[in-house]
């Protein structure tokens, strides 16, 4: 069997020392991961897309953070780009919880068997679910996407682990019927709890709160605006 890759190897281009809106109800670190394989047009972090691109942080870093905030901070999010996409991320969690703390993770689900195994080390999942199953592919450029997404998804839900679902809306992407067609396919899945989230670059349409769908979600839904 292949040594497990060391947290020393994780490729971090960010770090946050403090948030309180992306690990609910926790104070935490955000720890962004270098590199994602998606192209999706509205990304607002850019700068983390090639996995190759020099880093600002290590894990040292990451290290003496956490030292340094033992009895501030409750957990560390690992965001990006895309977390599941670096080996190094499962000793990067054990070694979190060792010290303490709380681990999160926000996700697109582009790797669900790198989810999988993820998951024990968990406690909160935000999953980026992106769209209806056939709007996937021309949102993120990548052929086969939507599959992977909802494997994760169904992955999440069978866990037991806490967690979101979360879309960021493109109004010029799929209009307020796909929207609807998302929403009760999640429902059918069983997720609970979605966040709908506006999504604001150049040339993207004025979004309106989609009342109905919202009238219509079953469990908890919240709107956050841009």
């Amino acid at each position: 069997m292949a040594a497990a890759t060391p947290a020393e190897a994780l490729r971090i281009g960010g770090l946050t020392p403090l948030t309180t809106i992306d690990f609910p109800g926790r104070l935490a670190a955000v720890v962004f991961c270098q590199g994602c394989p998606w192209r999706c047009g509205y990304c607002h972090n850019t700068g983390l897309l090639d996995a190759g691109a020099p880093t600002a942080h290590t894990w040292a870093d990451v290290q003496q953070l956490l030292h340094a905030r033992r009895g501030l901070l409750d957990g560390v999010v690992f965001s990006g780009g895309e977390p599941t996409l670096q080996a190094a991320l499962p000793d990067a969690l054990a070694r979190v919880r060792e010290l303490g703390f709380a681990t999160g993770l926000h996700t697109a689900g582009m790797y669900p068997e790198r989810l999988a195994t993820l998951l024990p080390l968990l406690d909160w999942v935000g999953l980026d679910v992106k769209a209806p199953l056939h709007r996937y592919d021309a949102i993120t450029r990548t052929p086969g996407s939507g599959a992977k997404a909802w494997e994760s998804l169904r992955l999440v839900l069978a866990s037991g682990v806490a967690h979101e679902c979360r879309t960021t809306w493109n109004a010029g992407l799929y209009g307020d019927d796909d929207l609807q067609a998302l929403a009760d396919a999640l429902a059918a899945e069983g997720v609970q709890h979605w966040a709908l989230q506006e999504c604001r670059t150049d040339g993207t349409p004025a979004w309106a709160p989609p009342q109905a769908v919202a009238q219509r979600w079953p469990g908890t839904f919240t709107l956050r605006r841009a």
